[in-house]
């Protein structure tokens, strides 16, 4: 499996194009729109990479701010955005002040805090720590992960169904889409999966000259509490 945190770091550009490829239906923002209308939010986005999610929603939101690890990708993101702020944090230590954001949401990020042998739940818990703690009363707090690639029905990576187990536990709802990928020629199909996804995928492509690669994307979210008291 090649290693994403260097991809992150070395190939922005080639991600960036990669993920323009995915969700050919328009999927995702029919499903975060279900989960949460738009219009008149405020968004913080942590994980943002190379504005994927930011793109989508920034013409539908009244305010969005991106926040990533990667200045490389966040360089990436911000010829595309102009006017967004783009901020260089770890989902852990989020510079933002508290009870601001309608929606706060994270899209195949926390991921990268699951690491088997350690104590990742301490670190996830974190993550959504700082994500609660920037929402606003009775707002939305948004994971966006990877139900398998290569499907067209839920096959999440065995190394994360204990996370996914331990978001369903804290409390999240979950529902599932389709975010398919659609390439260009069978050519540009197996240069942009080979090297992300890796040789296996990237020759099964090869081996049928597909254009199409499945995905199922899962979304897990959680409302804030309410500070009012109950009536």
């Amino acid at each position: 499996m090649p290693d994403h945190q260097l991809i992150y770091r070395q190939f922005a550009q080639a991600y960036d194009l990669l993920v323009t490829r995915e969700d050919v239906h328009c999927n995702l923002l029919k499903a975060i729109q279900w989960i949460l209308p738009l219009e008149g939010r405020r968004v913080v986005e942590t994980g943002a990479g190379t504005g994927r999610l930011t793109r989508l929603l920034a013409s539908h939101v009244r305010f969005i701010m991106g926040l990533d690890a990667s200045a490389a990708m966040l360089q990436v993101a911000a010829a595309c955005l102009p006017g967004i702020i783009l901020v260089v944090a770890d989902h852990r230590h989020l510079p933002v002040p508290g009870s601001c954001a309608d929606l706060v949401l994270s899209g195949w990020s926390l991921c990268y805090l699951v690491n088997p042998g350690t104590n990742w739940q301490a670190e996830v818990s974190k993550a959504l720590h700082e994500m609660e703690r920037v929402l606003k009363p009775e707002g939305v707090m948004l994971i966006i992960e990877t139900l398998g690639t290569g499907y067209a029905f839920p096959t999440p990576p065995e190394k994360l169904i204990p996370y996914y187990d331990f978001l369903e536990k804290s409390g999240f709802s979950f529902t599932w889409i389709r975010t398919d990928y659609q390439f260009s020629s069978p050519e540009e199909a197996v240069q942009l999966t080979h090297f992300f996804f890796g040789d296996e995928l990237a020759r099964s492509l090869e081996a049928t000259s597909s254009t199409t690669l499945l995905e199922c994307t899962g979304l897990w979210w959680k409302q804030a509490k309410s500070t009012n008291p109950a009536v």
